[in-house]
């Protein structure tokens, strides 16, 4: 099965020049691509003359990590797409089980690795550390990551173990799987669209794995840190998106109108932190969801319907009411 290492970058040549030589040295299983999202530096200059065995995709818009990888896994014939961000250190022979796994089960659709905090590289990284999982009210968490509390690595996920979706910092798809479950969702543009198109993979019946074998390092917050008001924004719509289009049945409405509660308590919540961007950020969020609301039903009818996708009900209840913090503890 051959290889493609696809990262997506926009005006970062700053993070090129300090993660990209880990994936020539580490990648060479695989053909590396940069996928250019209509760049303004010489981010595609620095990399044809620094590494020319890299192949240069290019992106006529900036249409964020959805539209930007569509665009460009367009281009590139592969079995298997790695999707990984720029801002990524991964480590000797880290493609190896990824492959095996691959190979031996015709089932597995997409793997993610251990993902571990560059900054700080005895901790997991927020942006899906040991795999990721959501609640029925659609909150995601993961093993070794609920809400801001990262979990020492212990070895304590040094397994390989079926989980419900992969962090798109880095993740491994079959082509075919790709494009038969509809690629990622574009009115997304960025955050959650991963979860999204995991969701129709699990619909579809296939299996989406985390391989603890294989360990990669990710900065995080390159593009979005936490304080950006437009990640909240993202991060608050795009979680009644993936809710409209997936949860099974009538129960949706209750689903809806519960995270909705939730999310103006999240709202207060800023309010007294003084927050007050973030604050108004919860509202305009809503507004785009009401907004898109008939584009959303539309695309809620043409998905195929799955099973139960949750564990646990609340992650919310569990963490700041139970005071549950690790994930073996749900």
């Amino acid at each position: 099965m051959n290889i493609a290492v696809v990262i997506l970058n926009w005006n970062g040549k700053s993070l090129l020049k300090q993660f990209l030589p880990s994936v020539i040295k580490y990648s060479k299983e695989a053909t590396v691509y940069l996928a250019d999202n209509a760049s303004t530096d010489d981010s595609i200059l620095y990399v044809k003359e620094s590494f020319p065995d890299v192949k240069i995709v290019t992106n006529e818009v900036n249409g964020g990590y959805a539209k930007g990888y569509n665009d460009a896994l367009s281009k590139i014939d592969a079995d298997i797409y790695c999707l990984l961000n720029s801002d990524v250190e991964v480590t000797k022979d880290w493609l190896t089980p990824i492959l095996k796994n691959f190979e031996n089960d015709n089932n597995i659709a997409a793997i993610q690795p251990k993902i571990l905090d560059y900054k700080k590289k005895t901790h997991f990284e927020y942006a899906g550390a040991a795999g990721g999982f959501i609640d029925k009210l659609g909150y995601p968490y993961c093993r070794g990551r609920i809400f801001d509390t990262l979990e020492e690595d212990n070895n304590q996920y040094n397994d390989t173990v079926p989980i419900f979706w992969a962090s798109g910092a880095c993740l491994f798809i079959k082509k075919q799987v790709f494009e038969e479950v509809g690629k990622l969702d574009e009115d997304f543009f960025a955050h959650q669209e991963e979860i999204d198109l995991c969701w129709r993979i699990q619909n579809r019946g296939y299996t989406i794995l985390y391989e603890g074998s294989s360990t990669v390092y990710h900065l995080g917050g390159a593009t979005l840190n936490t304080m950006n008001p437009k990640k909240t924004f993202l991060n608050f719509r795009n979680s009644l998106y993936l809710l409209v289009k997936n949860v099974p049945g009538n129960k949706v409405w209750f689903v809806i109108l519960f995270r909705m509660l939730l999310d103006g308590l999240a709202a207060f919540r800023f309010l007294t932190q003084g927050k007050f961007l973030h604050f108004f950020t919860i509202f305009k969020a809503h507004i785009s969801f009401y907004l898109n609301f008939s584009t959303l039903i539309k695309k809620r009818k043409k998905l195929l319907k799955g099973g139960k996708y949750y564990s646990i009900f609340s992650v919310v209840w569990q963490y700041f009411i139970l005071k549950h913090k690790h994930f073996k503890q749900l």
